[in-house]
Parts: C-alpha cells; sequence; structure tokens
C-alpha cells in the first residue's frame, strides 16, 4: 500500500541513507521484519535542500509539518531544548493523538483514557504540541511560546504535576519505559479484577516512545524483561530508532541486536523501516500491535532527527540545540511551510477540534456503560470507585494492628508484615511486592497470590533483582489511579540501586511506599556491603518525601497510617531485621507529628537533658533514661520517627518537645551523625556510625561501635 507521503517527502527521503537493517522473515515467523547487522550505520554527511508547493501537502503532513514547526519554534525562542526527537517522531506523534488514541482533553484524567508516555523526555515538545492540537486546556500558545521559563506548564522535561495530560515525570532515561510497565501492569490487573461479561469497563492500552538513550539504560531491560514476562499485551512502545546519541553516532557504543533482545524478552517485535513518511508502515504496525494480547509489542522504528533541516538532520548537533535563526529559515523552505513562528493553520485547527467533541462522547459512553455495571455489579463497582478516586475507604485506619508494652518483641519487618496484611483487607487498590527478598523483607500478602501473566488479578508482585525497575513501575502503577496503592521492598542499602526512581517518586508526587528493611548495622553478619550508613540523612536531604524509622508495633502502624495517607508524597519505612520491644509511651498519634515525648520526669518543660532517638536505638535512648533518672536526673526522651513531619509542626508544638532553651541533648541512631547537629544543636552530642560497618553479630557491633546505654548515659553526664 502506497503512503500518504507526498513529492517533498519523497524527494527528501531519496537523499538519505538506506538503513536496509529489516529484511522479510519466514513466512511462518509472526514478526514483520529482522535487522541484520552486516551494513554499517550511515550519516548524512551532505546538505540535502528541496523544496515542494504547499498545494502538495495533505492535512497528514500539513499536521506533522505543525507539530515540527511547534517545536521547531518553541525551542528557537527558548534558545533551549531538544528540536531534533519531535522533529523525527511527529509522525508517530500524529497517528497515535489523531488516529489511534482515546483520550478527553477536557477532562485529562478520564480513567478509561490511553496513557501516552515519552520516555525520551526530553523531546518534550513532541508532547506539548500534540496536547495543544488536540485541544487540552493545559497547553494553549502562550504555554508553548513559554517553554522551559520560569513558572510556566511546559517545563524542560515532561512534569505531571505541572502539566494536565502528562501522565509521569519522565526526563532521565529509561525512566518512563518502565513506568509505563507499571500503567500497563495497572490496566492488566484491574482488568482481571473488574471487567464482566459484556462490561470492558477497564479497556485502554499504554503507549510509549523511548529511544536509544533509553534502550542503553539498564533499567529499561530490567522492566521490558518484566513487561514480557507479564504478558502485558496492552502496552506498545515506538523505539524512534535514529541512530543518533549526543556524542554522535550510535555505532561508537550502542550496536546489540535490539530486536533480538526483545524477542529473547517475550516482546513481539515489528519493524517500520520509514518512520518518517512512512505513514501507512506506522498505521499497519499499530493495527498488527493490537492483534498480539499475550505479549507487549516493540515498534522499532527507523526515523530521521530533525527531519527536514537541510543542514543538521541526522546528526547530533540537532538533539539538544536550537536550529538557529538561519536553520530555521531553512527549514521552514526545505519543508515548505510559510508560516510563522507558532502558526497552526485554519485547517489543521478545524482537523484537530473534533477530538473535544469525540473525547466527551467517548467518556459519556463510559459513563454510560458504568452506570449500567454499578446496577449489576454493585460490590465491584464500588470498589473500583475507590481506587478511580482518591478518597480513602472510610474507617480503613482501624484495620491496623495494635500493641503494648507487654506485647511479644518483634523485629519491625514482621510488624510492618502484619500491618500489610491488614491494610490490603480494606484497601481494594493495595498491592506489592519485593526484589526477590520477600521472605526477608516479609512483604508477602497472604490472602492473595503471585500477579503473573495468567493470574493478573492477584496483588503479590514478583519483581526479581530489579531494584531500580520496581520503583519506576511502582511510579507507574500510583500514577494510573489515585487509589492505588502500591509497595516495593528490598534492603534498605539497595536503595542506592533505585535512588532515581524514588528521586522521581517525590518529585512526581507518586505515593509510593517504600519497605527497606535490614535497615542498620542491626543486620549483623552479612556486613558492611549490606549494612546502611549514610542512607537515612542523604533521603532526609530529599525534597518531597516521608523518611519514617518506626521503634515498635505502634510506631510502626502509625507509619503505616502516615504513608497511605500522604498520596502525593512517597514514604520509606526503615525497618530492623533484629527483635526490638514494645515501648511504654510510644503512639500513632506522635508518629503523625514526627516528633514526640515517649517519657519525661521533668517540670515546666524543664529536663535537665533530652534524649532523643529512632527506630531500634530508641530503646536505647529510654534505658539510658531509665538509668539517669535513678541518679536523680530529670530526662526526657524523645521518639523523631520522622523529621519532615515533626519540621512541619507549629513552632509552639516543636518548642514543647525540642525546648530552645534546653541545650544538653543526645542523640542515638545507628547510621550517619550527618544533619543530627539541626537537633542535637551546637553543644548536644550526636551518637551514630560514621564510617562503614563490619561483619559480625548485631550485640557485637553495637558495643564496637558504642551504640550502648553506658554510651548515651556518659555522653549526657558530660554535658553537664
Amino acid at each position: 500500500m502506497a503512503s500518504s507521503s507526498l513529492t517533498l517527502s519523497k524527494a527528501y527521503l531519496a537523499q538519505q541513507p538506506s538503513y536496509e537493517r529489516c529484511s522479510p522473515r519466514p513466512a511462518d515467523h509472526h514478526v514483520s521484519f529482522t535487522p541484520r547487522r552486516d551494513l554499517p550505520r550511515l550519516r548524512v554527511r551532505r546538505r540535502i535542500c528541496v523544496r515542494a508547493s504547499s498545494a502538495e501537502t495533505d492535512v497528514v503532513e500539513k499536521s506533522v509539518n505543525t507539530i515540527r514547526f511547534l517545536a521547531i519554534d518553541a525551542v528557537e525562542k527558548a534558545k533551549s531544548g531538544h528540536p531534533g526527537l519531535p522533529m523525527g517522531c511527529a509522525p508517530m506523534g500524529h497517528i497515535l493523538f489523531d488516529e489511534v488514541m482515546k483520550y478527553n482533553p477536557k477532562n485529562p484524567y478520564w480513567f478509561n483514557r490511553d496513557r501516552f508516555l515519552l520516555s525520551a523526555g526530553h523531546g518534550c515538545m513532541l508532547h506539548y504540541a500534540l496536547l495543544h492540537l488536540a485541544g487540552y486546556d493545559s497547553v494553549k500558545e502562550r504555554d508553548l511560546m513559554e517553554f522551559r521559563q520560569w513558572g510556566s506548564r511546559t517545563p524542560g522535561h515532561p512534569e505531571n504535576f505541572e502539566t494536565p495530560g502528562v501522565e509521569v515525570t519522565t526526563g532521565p532515561l529509561g525512566q518512563g519505559i518502565a513506568n509505563a510497565v507499571g500503567l500497563a501492569l495497572a490496566e492488566k490487573h484491574l482488568a482481571a479484577r473488574f471487567n464482566k461479561p459484556h462490561f470492558d469497563i477497564v479497556d485502554h492500552y499504554t503507549y510509549a516512545i523511548l529511544g536509544d538513550g533509553c534502550q542503553m539504560e539498564g533499567i529499561s531491560n530490567e522492566a521490558c524483561s518484566l513487561a514480557g514476562h507479564w504478558g502485558l499485551g496492552k502496552l506498545i512502545a515506538f523505539y524512534d530508532d535514529n541512530h543518533i546519541s549526543i556524542d554522535g553516532d550510535t555505532e561508537i557504543a550502542f550496536t546489540e541486536d535490539v530486536q533480538t533482545r526483545f524477542q529473547g524478552l517475550g516482546w513481539h517485535v515489528i519493524c517500520v523501516k520509514n518512520g518518517n513518511t512512512g505513514y501507512d508502515e506506522i498505521r499497519a504496525a499499530i493495527k498488527e500491535a493490537k492483534t498480539v494480547q499475550d505479549k507487549p509489542t516493540l515498534i522499532k522504528i527507523t526515523t530521521t532527527i530533525g527531519f527536514g533541516s537541510p543542514n543538521k538532520a541526522n546528526s547530533y548537533s540537532v538533539h539538544g540545540s536550537a536550529l538557529g535563526e538561519k536553520e530555521v529559515d531553512a527549514t521552514r523552505k526545505n519543508l515548505g511551510w510559510p508560516y510563522g513562528p507558532f502558526h497552526v493553520p485554519e485547517d489543521i485547527k478545524s482537523h484537530w477540534s473534533r477530538h473535544i467533541p469525540q473525547g466527551a462522547a467517548l467518556e459519556a459512553e463510559w459513563n454510560a456503560q458504568f452506570s449500567d455495571y454499578e446496577k449489576k455489579y454493585p460490590q465491584e463497582a464500588a470498589e473500583l470507585k475507590s481506587i478511580v478516586t482518591p478518597n480513602l475507604p472510610n474507617g480503613w485506619e482501624k484495620s491496623l494492628p495494635t500493641y503494648t508494652p507487654e506485647s511479644p518483641a518483634d523485629a519491625t519487618r514482621n510488624l510492618s508484615q502484619q500491618c500489610l496484611n491488614a491494610l490490603a483487607k480494606v484497601l481494594p487498590g493495595f498491592l506489592g511486592g519485593s526484589a526477590d527478598l520477600a521472605s526477608s523483607n516479609m512483604t508477602l500478602l497472604k490472602m492473595f497470590g503471585d500477579f503473573q501473566k495468567n493470574a493478573p488479578e492477584e496483588r503479590n508482585l514478583r519483581f526479581g533483582v530489579r531494584e531500580h525497575s520496581m520503583g519506576a513501575i511502582c511510579n507507574g502503577i500510583t500514577c494510573h489511579s489515585p487509589g492505588l496503592i502500591p509497595y516495593c521492598a528490598t534492603f534498605f542499602v539497595f536503595t542506592d540501586y533505585m535512588r532515581a526512581a524514588i528521586r522521581l517518586s517525590a518529585l512526581s508526587e507518586a505515593g509510593v511506599i517504600y519497605v527497606m528493611t535490614h535497615d542498620s548495622i542491626g543486620l549483623g553478619e552479612d556486613g558492611p556491603t549490606h549494612q546502611p550508613i549514610e542512607h537515612l540523612a542523604s533521603f532526609r536531604a530529599m525534597p518531597n518525601i516521608l523518611m519514617l524509622r518506626p521503634a515498635d508495633g505502634t510506631e510502626t502502624a502509625g507509619a503505616y497510617k502516615v504513608a497511605v495517607e500522604n498520596r502525593k508524597r512517597p514514604s520509606i519505612l526503615a525497618l530492623s531485621r533484629q527483635k526490638l520491644p514494645h515501648l511504654p509511651g510510644t503512639s500513632v498519634q506522635g508518629v503523625e507529628k514526627g516528633g514526640y515525648v515517649i517519657s519525661d520526669n521533668s517540670a515546666g518543660n524543664r529536663p535537665d537533658v533530652i534524649l532523643m532517638g529512632t527506630g531500634s536505638e530508641l530503646e536505647i535512648a529510654a534505658k539510658a533514661g531509665e538509668k539517669l533518672r535513678e541518679e536523680g536526673r530529670a530526662v526526657r526522651v524523645v521518639s523523631l520517627v520522622s523529621w519532615e513531619l515533626f519540621d512541619e509542626q507549629s513552632q509552639e508544638y516543636k518548642e514543647s518537645v525540642l525546648p530552645s532553651g534546653i541545650s544538653a541533648r543526645v542523640s542515638i541512631e545507628a547510621g550517619s551523625t550527618f544533619g543530627w547537629e539541626k537537633m542535637v544543636g551546637p553543644k548536644g552530642k550526636a551518637i551514630g556510625v560514621d564510617s562503614f560497618g563490619a561483619s559480625a553479630p548485631a550485640d557485637v557491633l553495637y558495643k564496637k561501635f558504642g551504640l550502648t546505654v553506658d554510651a548515651v548515659v556518659a555522653a549526657a553526664k558530660d554535658l553537664g
């Protein structure tokens, strides 16, 4: 079938190198093409200048060029940005948003919309241009003109909290495709739970565009491996195979056979050789992808970065810099574009305007179907409503277990499992798992089976040893629906493998619950490779995240209450391997304030000394307080379970816990003392671990590193 490309595109394409990397497969093979690695990837090194009259340009090509020039003009005005990807990917973007995807521009949060992610987030002007043409109120012409400016709704990489219509925050390469796996997982899971005969109430696709850089990042392989394993048939990823990286042609560092790798990961792979003008090839690829329901699809599209630029197309210089005034003019001439900056021709406006009434009709049709569904399946409808909306079920917190000082001592990781299982009974959107450490992290939901390709209704997620993608997948799950509450787990030290995903949780306002066990040298014999030291301090320094280190069962329950309630802020729970007693004076209400007094024998808010601790060391502080009281001291013991929550309290409350007039303060925590000067003050003493740990039993390590009752008592006495 002939494509809808015109004379201009044919002439332009004729002077491009032919990347013959996809040849026909045997007739019995479902995939359309296979790559050939025997031919090198070439680069255009000569100038290209082709003219065509505007009369030859049909609506599709005119729309594609509108997208290209909106991106070119925005980057040029900002003198900053990445024009190359939008210029090369405009055809696939047009086909997705204009012909394939279902969405309602006037309600970007309609539940059953298709999801689109730009994993190669630097090319965000592609997405902004598409949102603008489709009629989203979040991206008006003024917003395009304010690209990358202070306070604009069009930041330099997609941000879901700034721009309605952007599903997730992307930018660090590879994160977006992992988010897409999370979104597709959510769709598959909810469809399995709630769809009924004649009621496909959950029925949407997840589309993603990723580039060579995303492919090189390890997180993408982790996530795509899981997508294949889980059989996420409604995930369709477009690989913008343009052969260019910032440093030059990808031949310098990236020569693997991507198609074969993805087939090995369990994906269906389709090759499109002409992503520049082969509109019908792209359409056919999407149509084929939708026939494959048991595995995700990678559509590998050969494109030209900076398509249309006569001097910079197909070179790294068009990747991350404005074209420059002369090259913009040359590109306008080359593509036969007579319009000025940011101009959308009237016929293109008219063409795209249909998406507003169509989107409203799609949502109205779904609402009517859901109304019928609700009458026939009221219980399921109520559960789905609680997932679609951000409202937690009434009284959910009453499900959390309670403890007394007489309860048996236990590790907070075990107490955490009790909380997880209690929450799963009352929160329909609660699901999660571990990076191959479920039996150590204690994260298994006992009433559910494993989410698998043929059991997508289950709620235990087996991530395997893939910490980085685990975090990013959970970000995608969270961003799918307000009532989906994912948790994920590993050893606290292995947050180093997933820090970028955790940071994006915080930036994206994605309320993932990170269950991090083995939180100190208290894990013992595994030694310093597994013993976190600097981790508490580093996460306390990260904006918009709650770092919670509970000391016993009551504080663990309180930490989960806080984590579940904070849907726009992720939480990290640092939990012990070793058993801890249930302490007198701990409370859920105290945890909600971040810091509070658990015991005090002073009068008039004037203790002789304040002892502070978190987690497993709060017990040490409490015992030291008892010992000092026996010697006649007035001692206050404070739990500082979450610095962030404590900082958010009123000055009056903080003064009631840590009175500024009391300078004799001692803290104890089995981690770096970095940052504790904020709490103990210039005259106080912070006891901690400022070196790597060692391999030995936990009780030996605590003595060797000076984390003892006697050390706290001695420090308090030294302060007078």
